[in-house]
């Protein structure tokens, strides 16, 4: 009978590689699809991995896309290494961008230079406190976070649907779902007046660099670790897992919300039913693609944020269907998890001795 056993040690360098195996058997993937779609592969896998490389337009849009994947994934990566998993980034990125987006709401005629700052913070503080939802219910009444959180999703989208089409709605927008355009004091300086980068980059760069700082150098991030390896060990060197539990989903609602209100405020400029493709869930796989390291997230951001451009370039150019991101998305997590599976367990052959010889 074959069975996985876990094997006695693992690999480090195999760790750190399979990611980028996971990337190539994608390739070798999408290559097969694109033929079966009767597409040239050659210039369909150029479309979509290489094209959003070679301009400054397509930089700038793949620096744009990978900000919030690279601060939700980070925000994550705290509760993922500490075995709480927060599974409702996506909830908690829209209540930052209601929370926070909503003083400029009610503001809409402010010149005010404090506006944007508190938006920020506010963004921040929105998705804290979806996060806390979870969090109270899993150390009072021993919720599954994982349920909890992605159900409050859902309540999150309805939340803003109903504000964008009801009492928050332009009353100057013809009837359009979504709030009044954003004042000028509360929008995001871009970089080039031709490009949609935004200042919100600084932070997304800022934030890998300081999560690093705390993991690596910090008492917090080393109980994180132990945490996370071994909880046995953690509760009798002093880690409470009540704080643990909170502190991690704290900090990773914090990062979703501050992604946020800095898409609302510098990509968008208003709040609308559709301000998210789907960032949340696709921080998962960024996470896991960059191993649960903040630095790593900054590469595996860029990556997946490659293939949101290059897929919407590929629907345009070579009419490939919407949903061929997501497929890239979900084949580059299937390889990555079976290669880590390879990496931690072995696959063995055992005979089942039969009742004469138990």
């Amino acid at each position: 009978m074959l069975r996985l056993e876990p094997r006695a040690s693992h690999s480090v360098l195999a760790a750190w590689l399979s990611p980028l195996v996971a990337l190539v058997m994608t390739v070798i993937t999408g290559t097969v699809i694109f033929i079966a779609m009767g597409k040239d592969p050659a210039a369909t896998l150029y479309i979509y991995f290489l094209q959003p490389l070679v301009s400054a337009s397509g930089l700038s849009e793949v620096a744009v896309k990978a900000g919030p994947l690279v601060l939700i994934a980070t925000g994550l990566s705290f509760g993922f290494r500490a075995g709480v998993w927060n599974i409702g980034a996506e909830g908690q990125y829209i209540l930052g961008a209601i929370v926070g987006g909503g003083l400029a709401v009610f503001f809409h005629d402010s010149t005010n230079a404090l506006l944007l700052p508190s938006m920020l913070a506010l963004g921040i503080v929105g998705g804290m406190i979806w996060a806390a939802i979870p969090a109270l219910l899993k150390t009072r009444f021993n919720a599954n976070e994982i349920l909890v959180s992605l159900m409050l999703v859902y309540i999150a989208e309805l939340l803003l649907v109903y504000l964008v089409h009801g009492p928050w709605r332009n009353p100057q927008g013809w009837g359009f779902p979504g709030t009044r355009t954003f004042p000028d004091a509360a929008v995001l300086p871009v970089f080039f007046a031709q490009h949609r980068l935004h200042w919100g980059l600084i932070l997304a760069l800022a934030t890998p660099f300081l999560a690093w700082f705390l993991v690596a150098k910090t008492r917090f991030g080393f109980r994180v670790r132990l945490f996370g390896s071994a909880p046995l060990a953690a509760r009798h060197a002093g880690v409470r897992s009540t704080r643990m539990i909170w502190m991690t989903l704290l900090i990773g609602g914090g990062l979703a919300g501050l992604a946020g209100v800095i898409e609302a405020s510098g990509t968008i400029g208003q709040l609308m039913p559709n301000i998210s493709p789907g960032y949340g869930f696709t921080a998962i796989i960024v996470a896991f693609l960059g191993r649960l390291h903040p630095l790593g997230i900054l590469l595996a951001g860029v990556v997946i944020a490659v293939t949101y451009i290059g897929g919407e370039n590929a629907q345009i150019v070579a009419g490939l269907p919407k949903a061929v991101t997501g497929l890239f998305q979900g084949v580059i997590l299937f390889y990555l998890l079976a290669f880590d599976l390879v990496t931690r367990y072995r696959l063995v052959f055992r005979r089942e001795r039969g009742p004469e010889h138990a």
